[in-house]
């Protein structure tokens, strides 16, 4: 595991975003894997910033977003694919029919299949060659909550009650937070060729911390990164504050500075 440690938010954005242009500029067919939430505001402000002034090409690119409230259309605005929309999508030049969110809209008996064919897309594109994750501050990644299996596949969960509480700030009242998600799996997640994790704010610390250096279980769904051999950690210092290896972190990173070499 890659651990960056960055002064703030802002430059957590842009060191995502720099990675996410690499891997583009490489490859502009990839297939990228996108989390909503606050976190990922500011990467997806800078990638529209590199479309629009230095020509960044979506045109031939597919994403596969983590996850969807079930109960809300696409046109709801708490939606996730509303989100996408509003924050990316419209503002690149990225073609709708690659942009994959699991659809909420659909009633629960009919979800078990819509899971298999979003993942069946992810197999026919070749599979997700960057993974960009948050994480919950229960130590959740898409929706799998404490409890997820490792193995598990993008399928119906019922949401934790502390991930209820965090996303009460998007709503007028806790009452109205969706209990059920579509979530892509854990499994399918660590089927990424490549895993990005950004996380910033005090409150995202203990979470942080037993996801990267806490014991692999499935109580923290986060710490299963620990499992996969190509992950890049963007912190800001708040998020990075209850490390125990942070001053080695932050070593290697200036040793990678220094030399132009990423050490995995």
């Amino acid at each position: 595991m890659r651990i960056l440690i960055k002064d703030n938010y802002r430059d957590v954005s842009v060191e995502a975003a720099s990675m996410v242009t690499t891997t583009l500029r490489q490859k502009p067919g990839a297939v990228l894997g996108l989390a909503t939430g606050s976190t990922p505001l500011g990467l997806y402000e800078e990638l529209v910033r590199i479309h629009r002034g230095e020509g960044l090409d979506f045109s031939d690119v597919t994403t596969f977003n983590l996850d969807e409230y079930l109960g809300l259309t696409g046109e709801h605005p708490q939606s996730y694919r509303s989100f996408m929309d509003e924050n990316l999508f419209n503002h690149i030049n990225i073609r709708k029919e690659r942009t994959h969110v699991p659809d909420g809209s659909l009633p629960a008996g009919d979800a078990e299949e819509m899971c298999l064919e979003f993942e069946a897309a992810i197999r026919r594109t070749g599979g997700i060659d960057l993974q960009v994750l948050g994480i919950g501050g229960n130590g959740h990644i898409a929706f799998n909550e404490p409890g997820s299996s490792t193995s598990s596949r993008t399928r119906l969960v019922a949401l934790d009650e502390r991930t209820i509480k965090d996303n009460a700030r998007f709503y007028s009242s806790e009452d109205e937070v969706p209990r059920f998600a579509l979530s892509m799996g854990i499994g399918t997640i660590l089927e990424a060729r490549e895993i990005l994790l950004l996380a910033t704010g005090e409150q995202k610390a203990q979470a942080v911390a037993a996801a990267v250096e806490g014991p692999v279980t499935n109580q923290v769904p986060s710490s299963a990164l620990q499992l996969h051999p190509r992950v890049t950690v963007i912190l800001d210092e708040a998020a990075a504050s209850l490390l125990q290896n942070a001053s080695r972190y932050r070593f290697i990173q200036k040793a990678e500075k220094q030399v132009g070499v990423q050490l995995f």
